[in-house]
């Protein structure tokens, strides 16, 4: 697999640069218990990462992929996930094997590099700066900085019109059938990477363009 060398890079954050799952799940099964209703661990809190916090616990109220809990209770729900999310951001997160080599290569050939993620910006810039990725990024886009967010395109039209760089120019880096959705919709190249979430799905049957088991691999592409 070759893809052609971009002059805009967008990576995602959890999955794809920082595995978050345990932070995550802490929180979500936090809540369950003050809620009173069962813990669901962090093997299926993994598979329900993806689509921001508010669709996280609305499955982690119902354990299943398509919920459609009670508004008041997934409002009550939040605020104790959000308390208990902040207190522990990044304490048991860790970025993946390779993340750092991949980003230090993209920055090495001047190729413009930005963040989209749909985890809210409260826990996004926190994440980043506790891990050391904030300076990679002069721009950071999260779930709740425009109306609409991954799998719309609207995020990565944003950056690539920010940067003033043709969407066919741009590449998209992600974990899940999110991002490919997202980047098919924009006119980006899509490179996802093999150890992700993608609610325990396997990347490849979404078709990205191409595929890496490690960021560290990302120059052998171009």
């Amino acid at each position: 697999m070759s893809l052609n060398r971009p002059e805009l890079v967008l990576v995602d954050l959890d999955g794809t640069m920082v595995d978050t799952a345990a932070d995550l799940a802490y929180a979500t099964d936090g809540m369950l218990s003050k809620l009173n209703l069962p813990q669901q661990g962090e093997v299926r809190v993994r598979t329900w990462v993806g689509n921001g916090v508010k669709t996280l616990v609305a499955r982690a109220l119902e354990a299943k992929m398509n919920p459609n809990p009670d508004p008041e209770l997934l409002e009550q729900a939040l605020d104790i996930f959000n308390i208990l999310y902040a207190s522990v951001n990044g304490v048991y997160s860790q970025p993946y094997a390779g993340v750092i080599e991949g980003l230090d290569w993209v920055k090495s050939q001047n190729i413009n590099l930005a963040c989209i993620t749909n985890k809210a910006e409260k826990f996004t810039l926190p994440l980043l700066k506790e891990k050391g990725l904030d300076g990679y990024f002069s721009l950071v886009i999260s779930g709740d900085s425009l109306p609409k967010k991954k799998p719309d395109p609207m995020p990565l039209l944003h950056a690539a019109k920010h940067f003033n760089v043709d969407p066919k120019k741009s590449l998209m880096i992600g974990d899940s059938t999110n991002d490919v959705k997202a980047a098919r919709a924009a006119g980006f190249q899509i490179l996802c990477v093999t150890y992700g979430y993608n609610h325990g799905q396997d990347i490849r049957l979404s078709n990205p363009d191409a595929i890496l088991d490690s960021l560290e691999q990302i120059g052998e592409l171009f």
